[in-house]
């Protein structure tokens, strides 16, 4: 690539490392406090949600260091129905199952664990993993495009909340922003929500 976007995107490969680091340095401390920063993200996330109890919500398995939201699907679960992220194939958008917490898991692409047994949904609540954030609502992922496209897609056909879940040290004040790069409505950490 060249030009701006070749820029951009050589400007979000530099900083993936520096997030992940960030990311991996925040989850080892969070786990040395018997993981305290993912309870207290966990209760604000819960709290900030309650007015879309009932609302098909997706979350997300955690993978390395991102901030696990299993305690919080489990609690969403009893308002209403929760569903988890599938990968279907590289550059499209992603697909969401059906998710309780007695569901059998198996391992799915890029070791995400999915339901064995699939039943698609469409959710209106998409909780969103990422590597940094900066406070007007942009997100760095992994670089596969996959919920850009997701949100882009769901966007299209019905209002649908995207929060990003993250923890206070995932911030980041150089985020290069793309035009296809879909924004996040808030932004759950262990010290605040952010909306936009």
């Amino acid at each position: 690539m060249t030009g701006l976007n070749g820029t951009t995107t050589a400007l979000k490969t530099a900083l993936r490392s520096r997030a992940k680091a960030a990311r991996d340095a925040a989850h080892a401390q969070s786990e040395a406090l018997g993981g305290a920063a993912a309870r207290q993200a966990t209760q604000l996330l819960l709290g900030f949600l309650t007015p879309h109890a009932g609302k098909m919500t997706a979350g997300y398995m955690p993978l390395g260091s991102e901030l696990d939201p299993r305690a919080a699907m489990a609690r969403l679960h009893t308002r209403g129905p929760v569903a988890v992220p599938v990968v279907e194939a590289k550059a499209q958008p992603l697909r969401f199952d059906l998710w309780t917490p007695d569901t059998e898991m198996v391992p799915g692409a890029f070791g995400a664990l999915i339901p064995a047994s699939s039943e698609p949904v469409v959710p209106e609540v998409v909780i969103v993993p990422l590597l940094a954030f900066n406070r007007d609502g942009h997100r760095l992922g992994y670089g596969g495009g996959f919920y850009d496209r997701t949100l882009a897609k769901l966007r299209a056909s019905g209002p649908v909340f995207a929060v990003g879940l993250a923890y206070a040290g995932q911030e980041a004040h150089d985020v290069p922003v793309e035009p296809t790069d879909a924004p996040l409505d808030a932004i759950v950490t262990e010290r605040e929500v952010l909306t936009f």
